[in-house]
């Protein structure tokens, strides 16, 4: 059971209170889980976030104490069938897909609503369970930006935009907007943060409480950091008054959660160099009205309210040594594809205990690959390591362990004229591949290793192979990390094979196992 925070205020923040031993500690999750949205339900609290190009997308997790959580499902399999998510016809949609979630549960459904530039539609996905599903997809033209789901008198709204917030209501049947009832909200929600604004208020997640509305946003000001602005008004149609709730180290955008004790959160995340944007906790007290965020304008570091967070593997990453018994999924959710898989060339069943890629067109590249599988990279400090079988792969092919970013680095084995190298090679939208290190290999089990540093934002990446699975050697050179917008998102390891001259070749990863410090 959750300590109340009142308690633990007045007990104070230096040190443990009675009984506990170890509160929790912000970031809550140390990995890419941006544009969070919470709800609880009864004990239990649920959470959806962002994945944009990345199937199955729209991640659901689960808590029981707001500190320890575990993914649980996707709202869906695949957002939208065309090139850009297929990674057809030279196109690709990174950073796109889909954007920022909002969940919510009334009635007896869940419902999440989420947008994309990639489909240009409003989606909108309601179940009656969320852990299991299945989901029914609602969508409708156009996309409006970073929406938020509210109801009220037994009507559907959305909240959304930029600088200028606007509402309207939704159909019964989520079919598509109600004629006639869009109208502005709030004209200017940036005006609280100031003038110089180089993004205006967006990020929108609407709230009830206490009998009153209470919307939250972001800013960024020129020269500044992300901005919590909260609006607040006792009718849902305004009018709005409005304040900077937030500014600490660039920890933003989010909402209220509510523990069944009766104690305030907000849930907000920090952009934290390549790592990504990771998810904090803060405690929320009422003064006037408002919700405060924090103590002294301050996120804590230790939150002793908490239980400590030990759940980050298996909960959020987790190894695989790709053996399923009967009635196992293929892949477990930690897992996602870098944008649509092409499901008839990839198996956990072709060779038991071993996950095949199977190539099936040539042409590609590391950053343009169907059938890339990936995880989410995890700090301070995360390694990454598999065993591929590359006895079977064909002149041109190219299969090995990624770090995946607009600014990348993997290692991989190469085969030219039928002799496989071990190499490592980096890249970036501004400067061609380059292989940096190419040494002869004459076996066909290879070992290798990623191994990533985000404490302090070194954001540092080395790569290690091995010819028996236990003494390493670094290839190549140090890669530097960089968070870039053409991705959005922070890095992924990933497991790759790609083909250059045929088709046909494959390879056998028996295992993925990740570590962290």
């Amino acid at each position: 059971m959750l300590l109340s925070l009142a308690s633990v205020l007045a007990f104070g923040c230096e040190n443990s209170p009675p009984g506990v031993k170890m509160g929790a500690t912000n970031p809550i999750i140390w990995a890419d889980v941006p544009d969070a949205s919470m709800i609880r339900v009864g004990d239990t609290y649920y959470m959806s976030s962002t994945t944009m190009h990345m199937s199955p997308g729209v991640p659901i997790m689960k808590s029981t104490d707001l500190s320890n959580w575990e993914l649980v499902n996707y709202a869906y399999d695949t957002l939208v069938d065309n090139d850009a998510m297929n990674m057809e016809n030279g196109e690709q949609t990174y950073g796109r897909g889909s954007w920022a979630s909002s969940l919510r549960f009334h009635d007896g459904t869940y419902y999440i609503s989420t947008f994309s530039a990639t489909s240009g539609r409003t989606h909108i996905y309601t179940t009656k369970d969320i852990e299991n599903g299945p989901w029914e997809e609602h969508t409708f033209a156009p996309s409006l930006h970073d929406n938020t789901l509210i109801f009220e008198d037994g009507k559907m709204y959305l909240v959304w935009g930029a600088g200028e917030l606007r509402i309207v209501e939704l159909k019964q049947d989520l079919s598509g907007i109600v004629e006639g009832t869009e109208q502005v909200l709030i004209e200017n929600a940036t005006e609280p943060s100031g003038p110089n604004i180089m993004l205006p208020a967006e990020g929108s997640q609407m709230y009830k409480a206490n009998g009153k509305y209470y919307l939250f946003n972001i800013s960024w000001p020129r020269g500044g950091m992300r901005t919590v602005i909260i609006h607040r008004s006792d009718s849902l149609f305004g009018p709005y008054e409005g304040r900077v709730a937030l500014q600490d180290r660039g920890i933003a955008q989010g909402g209220l959660i509510e523990t069944p004790e009766g104690d305030w959160y907000a849930f907000l995340f920090r952009d934290y160099g390549s790592v990504g944007r990771i998810p904090y906790l803060s405690p929320v007290t009422w003064e006037d009205g408002w919700p405060i965020i924090g103590t002294d304008g301050v996120v804590p570091d230790t939150l002793w309210s908490l239980p400590a967070s030990k759940s980050l593997i298996p909960g959020v990453v987790n190894s695989d040594d790709f053996s399923r018994e009967a009635g196992d999924p293929d892949l477990p959710l930690v897992w996602q594809w870098n944008h649509n898989p092409v499901n008839e060339y990839w198996s956990v069943s072709e060779r038991p205990g071993y996950l095949r890629i199977t190539n099936h067109r040539v042409g590609d590249s590391f950053v343009y690959t169907q059938n890339t599988l990936t995880q989410r990279t995890i700090g301070p400090r995360s390694t990454g390591e598999i065993a591929i079988d590359v006895g079977n792969m064909k002149n041109g092919d190219v299969a090995g362990l990624g770090a995946l970013q607009a600014n990348y680095g993997y290692i991989a084995i190469k085969m030219v004229g039928g002799k496989k190298s071990l190499i490592m090679a980096k890249g970036s939208p501004r400067e061609a591949e380059e292989i940096v290190e190419e040494i002869p290999l004459d076996q066909s089990v290879i070992y290798l290793k990623a191994a990533l540093d985000f404490e302090e934002r070194k954001d540092k990446g080395h790569f290690l192979y091995s010819l028996d699975g236990e003494n390493w050697k670094e290839l190549g050179s140090e890669i530097q990390m960089s968070y870039t917008l053409p991705h959005f998102m922070g890095y992924r390891f990933a497991l790759f094979n790609y083909a250059t001259e045929s088709t046909g070749g494959f390879v056998d990863f028996d295992y993925f196992n990740i570590t962290a410090e």
